[in-house]
């Protein structure tokens, strides 16, 4: 079977409360989620999610090739792009890599997670809102939903106002109190502070409330000031997310900066794998972050160091049905051959798409005095 040709879709994600983080807001709560079908010569198709804007300048890496090669492709679609720099091309990168190990566990007839080696089908999560606009009532309501799903962990967005960040995680506590008597607490501040700032902010924080980890406290190449954070704190300082390629984890786990080494889902399976096992060698757990239909929990079940894995949302994008359930704290993957995702073409096609995420204002625009605040929230 060879791969043949592709299709570009965009579906939106109605997340039914605004979301972002520390940089901005998607205030109306919609935004676009990428769809990629890659087609072969023996009728099946595969099925792969995130922006892939470069398409058309990797695909030529893999047209014409047998999709259960996917981990040589994978290094084909890098060496395709290496005078350009594979980074700008990672998103597409990982969209075809999602669907190329798709087609593989369809040719075999078998869900990803047992072509992977998984032998267990529960992947353990922690709950997570995208929850810095929502007020009090709202965001105990939204964690509310979470524990009726047996979660007792969860990430909290915050980085603005110390008081305002505790009194949200003791509210939050209380609520997941019902499935456990101790629930984790994870504090993310999307890399909005300096080093200094972030020692004060999160000691404040866990003078009060016990933090399992900080996530991204500073930014996401500054290897030393993680481990400057590291050193200075009790929580464990979580980062990785928005790394592109294993070159860039080398400074992080070289200065023992990073204690959960986490990864983009939307950078792929194979990505995820290779994290997975830099990782492992340093005995150090993994920790899959996002996204829309989590793919990338067919390879977490097959990771020995596997910690937990972002669970974002409760339902999934518009026009996709997704073999999975949200159930006891965590994601029980399904039988469905691939990924387990099927798309309707047609409830996509009469799809009006807003901009979302591209928006220019945000979420992921960095403010202009992030990190340059005397005090954190000016």
């Amino acid at each position: 079977m060879k791969v043949t040709g592709f299709t570009s879709l965009s579906t939106v994600h109605d997340w039914g409360r605004p979301v972002g983080d520390v940089n901005g807001v998607i205030a109306g709560g919609v935004t676009e989620v990428g769809v990629l079908l890659l087609h072969t010569d023996g009728g099946l198709t595969g099925v792969g999610l995130g922006a892939h804007p470069d398409i058309a300048r990797v695909f030529p890496a893999i047209e014409g090739e047998d999709p259960r090669a996917v981990t040589t492709l994978y290094d084909r679609m890098l060496a395709h792009v290496f005078k350009a720099g594979h980074a700008g091309t990672f998103g597409t990168i990982g969209a075809i890599d999602m669907a190329l190990w798709d087609l593989k566990a369809k040719m075999a007839d078998e869900p990803l997670w047992r072509t992977l080696g998984a032998r267990d089908r529960f992947v353990p999560g922690y709950a997570s809102g995208l929850d810095i606009a929502l007020d009090d009532e709202a965001l105990f309501s939204l964690y509310q939903r979470y524990a009726d799903h047996g979660f007792t962990s969860a990430k909290l967005k915050g980085g603005l106002d110390a008081e305002t960040d505790i009194a949200r995680l003791k509210g939050v506590a209380d609520v997941l109190r019902r499935n456990s008597p101790r629930p984790a607490l994870m504090l993310d501040a999307n890399e909005a502070w300096n080093r200094k700032q972030a020692v004060r902010y999160v000691s404040e924080v866990e003078s009060r409330v016990p933090l399992t980890w900080i996530e991204e406290p500073v930014r996401r190449w500054d290897a030393e000031g993680h481990a400057v954070v590291g050193r200075a704190v009790k929580a464990s300082v979580a980062t990785g997310e928005n790394l592109v390629g294993l070159e860039q984890y080398g400074p992080l786990l070289a200065a023992n900066a990073v204690d959960v080494v986490q990864a983009g889902m939307i950078w792929g399976i194979t990505h995820f794998l290779r994290v997975s096992t830099i990782a492992h060698a340093r005995d150090l757990p993994v920790s899959p972050v996002g996204y829309n239909g989590n793919p990338i929990a067919h390879a977490a079940a097959a990771v020995p160091n596997h910690l937990s894995t972002e669970v974002q949302d409760l339902a999934f994008p518009h026009g996709l049905t997704v073999d999975q359930t949200i159930a006891d704290g965590g994601i029980v993957l399904g039988d469905t051959p691939g990924l387990g995702i099927a798309v309707d073409l047609d409830a996509i096609a009469a799809l009006d798409a807003g901009e979302g995420w591209r928006a220019p204002a945000g979420p992921h625009v960095r403010p202009e005095r992030a990190g340059l605040r005397l005090v954190p929230g000016q």
